[in-house]
């Protein structure tokens, strides 16, 4: 009786009283004289000086490193600054060229290699992209993502988490997502178990080239089929499913429901491409490597105000400056993204999970115990429905066991009846004792917030 009851409460009332708002101190002025600090470099550009001390990408990314350093110092050194560096040659760069991040890294207290990453890229283009001598003020693209970064380690250095938050600013987007594999490398290299990437690209505006405007809703990307899918699961996904059900899937669906649970703030639009048509962000880098990650940015585009040098035509004036931003709707994305990383850094990972249901008129569901949790949710939804039902289960830890299975039939303290597993897909939530629970991790092939070669390497 005393499970029973305590499960009838984790189901039917709240787990824990909230905190306090991580994002209530996001300040638009702040935001406003970052972006100044940015545009004053006169450009960004991949290509540009390296030892100018006032223009150029070098001086951008001296800036951003000296930042982390100054908010590490007000939390008692609580970041490590690191600036992970490569040179690179290729695509938009035709000579070798020095290439850096950004990077701060706020330690996680109980499971410190289980990491978060919230980033951006700091480097900007004019029309042409390998013109590097040009202005390129990048105040949208992406200088508002550069200052959200900078922002969200400055409301959240100030807590401590279980988990890992790496916040990083990342060079040569523009020329090709170079910043983006260099620290998806460097996560690879750290042997980070990375469990999501907010990447954040254009979030400071809310009106488009042709004069619509949307102050309300925020868009986040996520991939359909894993970039990292073997021969093998592509052809199991084909049998049982599992396209819709990619752990960045999960991950926008989960910041969804988040943005939903906020009153007067913004409302996600889940877009489910991998970016924008014809176009990518450095959330690609970290897909193609397995990590779960989502491109976050505005619901409206101005094509006017991006990779455009500064000049007027036909009385249409060009180019990405403060003026065209919209400050209010940057400090909102701003506070989603802090109040999505204090909820990711509170959670534990999803759980692995598989569902048996050939033959049967029940449904087996078994996942393996994470590191954190005190219990679990048992989700559902149909195969054509796009989110996940409210009508979930609670689990308490200590009645599955580590590799025990749990079949759905046998859950009579849950009141679960016998559910036939083809017309549904199945996912379990892994849950804090304050009552943070992380994103579904659905019970299909590829489902798992991991990449495919590193769990096949944990069963060989």
């Amino acid at each position: 009786m005393k499970k029973l009851a305590l499960l009838a409460a984790l189901v039917a009332t709240p787990l824990a009283a909230q905190d306090a708002d991580p994002a209530a101190d996001v300040s638009e002025a702040r935001l406003r004289a970052d972006i100044d600090t940015l545009v004053a470099f006169g450009t960004r550009h991949t290509l540009s000086e390296q030892d100018n001390p006032k223009r150029g990408i070098g001086a951008a990314v001296d800036w951003g490193l000296a930042e982390f350093r100054r908010i590490g110092a007000a939390c008692g050194d609580c970041l490590e600054v690191v600036a992970p560096e490569t040179v690179v040659e290729g695509r938009r760069i035709p000579q070798p060229t020095r290439l850096r991040n950004a990077v701060a890294i706020q330690r996680g207290t109980e499971r410190p290699n289980e990491v978060v990453i919230v980033q951006a890229h700091i480097d900007s283009r004019g029309s042409d992209p390998l013109d590097w001598k040009v202005d390129a003020p990048g105040a949208n693209d992406d200088g508002s993502g550069t200052v959200l970064v900078l922002e969200a380690a400055r409301q959240l250095s100030q807590r401590s988490y279980p988990v890992t938050i790496v916040y990083a600013l990342l060079s040569g987007e523009e020329q090709g997502l170079y910043g983006g594999r260099l620290m998806a490398d460097y996560a690879a290299e750290q042997g980070w178990d990375v469990k999501a990437v907010l990447n954040n690209d254009i979030v400071g505006g809310s009106c488009g080239s042709d004069g619509y405007c949307d102050d309300e809703h925020v868009r986040v990307f996520s991939e359909g089929p894993r970039a990292d899918l073997t021969e093998e699961l592509r052809a199991a996904q084909r049998r049982e499913g599992g396209e819709n059900d990619t752990p960045s899937r999960n991950l926008s669906r989960w910041l969804d429901g988040l943005a939903d649970k906020a009153e007067g703030v913004l409302d996600v639009r889940q877009i489910w491409r991998t970016d924008r048509m014809g176009r990518g962000g450095d959330q690609i880098p970290f897909l193609e490597k397995g990590y779960p990650a989502v491109r976050i940015t505005v619901a409206v585009e101005d094509y006017e105000h991006q990779h455009q040098d500064l000049r007027t035509e036909d009385g249409t004036v060009y180019g990405d400056t403060p003026d065209e931003m919209d400050f209010p709707y940057l400090a909102k994305v701003t506070q989603f993204n802090i109040r999505a990383l204090d909820k990711l850094a509170s959670t534990p990972k999803p759980p692995v999970v598989t569902a048996n249901a050939a033959v049967r008129t029940d449904t087996l569901i078994e996942w393996q115990g994470v590191e954190g949790a005190s219990y679990y949710l048992v989700g559902k939804r149909r195969t054509d429905e796009p989110a996940w039902r409210e009508d979930q289960v609670a689990i308490m830890a200590f009645e599955t066991p580590v590799g025990e299975a749990t079949p759905m039939e046998e859950r009579k303290l849950s009141h679960i009846e016998p559910v036939r597993g083809d017309d549904w897909i199945f996912g379990v939530a892994a849950c804090s004792s304050g009552g943070a629970c992380s994103p579904f991790a659905s019970a299909v092939p590829a489902g798992q917030f991991a990449p495919i070669a590193a769990a096949e390497g944990e069963t060989e």
